[in-house]
């Protein structure tokens, strides 16, 4: 089974968080850059499934020159090759351009006779959570879809079984191919990359496209920073003497009853 991974490039947001002048972007300029999470699961799934199925694993992401660091981070853990959409800025891309170019390229490669059987993308985006390419993606290519899945495997007949976590417990879906999957994480740990992968990584071939102009497609305004909630401290005393009020305050809570 042949499986494109569609990821993103994403600044690291493990500390401070501020936008950009435009307030439509985060300030990248003190971050470091990953993929998401649920792009790397998706990652894991598509090369433990292409491993099962004798198949390939290309990775595609659609950002600056400097994205090729993401695609070769995925060749490093197992994917075959990748292909780099150059943008100088994706933001200017809304979801629906996005699922628009990546259709595009699928076209252009099966025509160059590279088709793949199953095209993963991560549920949404670390940076700006839209939750729509995989759907669009879909549409744009006709495809089946199925979204918030964690894990797949290949059933047989050109068909795959797929799982998620529904309001009811666990879905159980039979999907068949070619299809679109919106991948959660939570089901596979991604693995890491080892010293025989980082040497293929740099090697990898990585195929380049240029970026249309972006369409009219559901542009994003603006992001907004959730309000910044005060905190406060209260001293309850030093030494045994707080010991009264520790104790009012776990009945408060309802630790101990009195």
């Amino acid at each position: 089974m042949n499986i494109l991974v569609c990821i993103k490039r994403v600044p690291d947001i493990a500390g401070s968080v501020t936008l950009d002048d435009t307030g439509a972007g985060i300030d990248e300029s003190g971050l470091g850059h990953t993929m998401s999470s649920h792009e790397e699961c998706a990652v894991e799934l598509a090369i433990q499934t292409a491993a099962a199925t004798g198949g390939t694993v290309t990775v595609l992401t659609l950002g600056p020159a400097e994205a090729v660091e993401q695609l070769r981070a995925a060749v490093a853990v197992g994917a075959n090759d990748g292909i780099l959409v150059e943008a100088a800025d994706p933001s200017v891309f809304a979801p629906e351009d996005i699922a628009q170019v990546i259709g595009d390229v699928i076209r252009d490669r099966a025509e160059a006779g590279q088709t793949f059987d199953l095209v993963l993308t991560g549920d949404d985006a670390a940076d700006t959570g839209d939750f729509q390419v995989g759907i669009r993606l879909a549409y744009d290519l006709e495809y089946p879809v199925l979204t918030n899945i964690q894990t797949i495997s290949a059933s047989g007949g050109g068909a795959i079984e797929a799982r998620g976590i529904g309001p009811a417990g666990t879905e159980v879906f039979s999907l068949d191919l070619p299809a679109v999957v919106a991948v959660h994480e939570g089901g596979v740990d991604p693995r890491y990359p080892s010293i025989t992968g980082r040497m293929k990584a740099k090697k990898a071939s990585i195929v380049e496209y240029d970026a249309p102009e972006p369409g009219t497609g559901s542009p994003r305004i603006r992001l907004e920073l959730p309000e910044v909630k005060a905190s406060s401290v209260t001293i309850l005393g030093e030494g045994p003497e707080a010991a009264p009020a520790l104790v009012d305050v776990l009945e408060e809570i309802g630790v101990i009853r009195p």
